[in-house]
């Protein structure tokens, strides 16, 4: 049999009867086949029971290697449940598949500039490792972007893929599922080698407005200057040229991009990293931008909306759709941001529905989170406001896996 996935939401106000009915419909779906892999997402209103789950799944679904979090909102059967009790858990069978789980704190992250050797031996993993990632940290206790750029450098092939736990509000609060254990800190992870290809989609959802200018002046994160002139001069420049509902928009919605790429010759919309403007310092006429900037980068401001949040995901599915066999998709996890959703689109599922028009019924599991794991050009990042979507389709590897964790 080959690769199969499915994926289940329970609303069940009690934490053991949605687990009992999510393992129950999982089961059914997979048709007596055993399953390898569990990926599980506890909304917060469950939180007096969280370390419950483990031992209850691992009753449900005996031999599966369980990787999850809590969240405010979860993902399941292709369904999006927003701020109300929740469990989501997608399973999956994976012949010719090795799974190699591991669990890190911060003071296990090899320092910058480690040999490739450590970073795989962190996961590990062998050296020259060929296998996949989905990463699912504490935003309280874990540097994930230190994380991601080591990962970059030992596995520059390797996808990098997962999101920040959002089911706590303090340090301590989030739970992190990892086989039979459950962590409080840190970050659980799981490397997927053989006979498996996942497939990454982000979008983060921005138009460009104005015109891509060069950072002639930086520091840091601060920006100081735009085309030999003060950015804020330039920004408020900038902002008397738009229409009143764009203008509104600068209120809550205005990012600049950061160019991915050097020496291109044009920019489009996709060709920029998303970054937050933190603040604003009129004495000087200065930006505090949520990234180190370096001097002669291409940026452009970008604003963000239902709207072209929708085209985006639209166009870069569709581009999925009409480059890949739609039919050989086997399953998606799907990473959002919590200011998505029907917080932004004023109804539930949106980006659910998305997927599945240009894919079909394919398993999708996740939730809302508080930062996103993703690749953008190569490059994996730490985002905000975007939607991730893993593809897990069939690689048909030659080799064979020296076994499964």
């Amino acid at each position: 049999m080959g690769m199969r996935w499915c994926s289940t939401v329970s609303e069940k106000r009690a934490l053991d009867e949605a687990a009992r009915e999510a393992c129950a419909t999982l089961r059914g779906d997979l048709a007596g086949e055993r399953a390898h892999l569990v990926i599980a997402f506890v909304s917060e209103h469950h939180r007096t029971a969280y370390r419950e789950l483990a031992p209850l799944l691992a009753a449900e679904l005996g031999g599966a290697l369980l990787i999850g979090c809590t969240a405010r909102s979860v993902i399941g059967g292709g369904r999006e449940i927003e701020d109300s009790p929740a469990l989501s858990l997608t399973a999956a069978t994976l012949p010719g598949v090795e799974l190699t789980p591991f669990y890190l704190d911060v003071e296990q992250i090899p320092e910058p500039g480690a040999p490739a050797a450590d970073w795989a031996r962190a996961c590990g993993l062998g050296t020259g490792a060929d296998a996949h990632f989905l990463l699912l940290a504490d935003p309280f206790s874990f540097d994930v972007e230190r994380l991601i750029r080591g990962l970059d450098g030992a596995f520059p092939a390797s996808k990098k893929l997962g999101g920040v736990a959002s089911g706590g509000r303090t340090p301590g609060d989030n739970a992190l599922y990892l086989g039979n254990r459950v962590h409080r800190a840190g970050l659980v992870g799981v490397a997927l080698a053989g006979d498996i290809e996942l497939d990454t989609i982000v979008a983060q959802g921005c138009r460009p407005i104005g015109m891509p200018l060069f950072v002639t002046r930086c520091r840091e994160n601060v920006l100081q200057e735009l085309d030999g002139r003060p950015a804020l001069e330039v920004l408020q420049e900038l902002y008397e040229t738009l229409s009143p509902d764009d203008q509104d928009l600068c209120g809550g919605s205005l990012f600049l991009g950061i160019e991915m790429k050097g020496a291109q010759g044009e920019y489009q919309q996709g060709d920029f990293l998303i970054r937050n403007l933190l603040g604003s310092d009129p004495d000087v006429g200065t930006l505090t931008i949520g990234a180190v900037l370096r001097p002669l980068q291409v940026v452009q401001f970008h604003l963000r909306d239902a709207r072209t949040s929708a085209e985006d995901l639209e166009r870069r599915l569709a581009v999925y759709g009409h480059e890949r066999d739609a039919a050989a998709a086997r399953g998606a996890v799907l990473f959002s941001c919590l200011g998505r959703g029907a917080h932004l689109y004023g109804r539930p599922n949106h980006d659910s529905e998305v997927l599945k028009r240009h894919l079909g019924d394919v398993a999708l599991g996740g939730f809302f989170c508080n930062g996103e794991i993703g690749p953008v050009q190569g490059t994996t990042f730490l985002h905000g406001y975007t939607s991730a979507f893993g593809i897990f389709r069939e690689r048909r590897a030659a080799r064979t896996p020296r076994g499964r964790a």
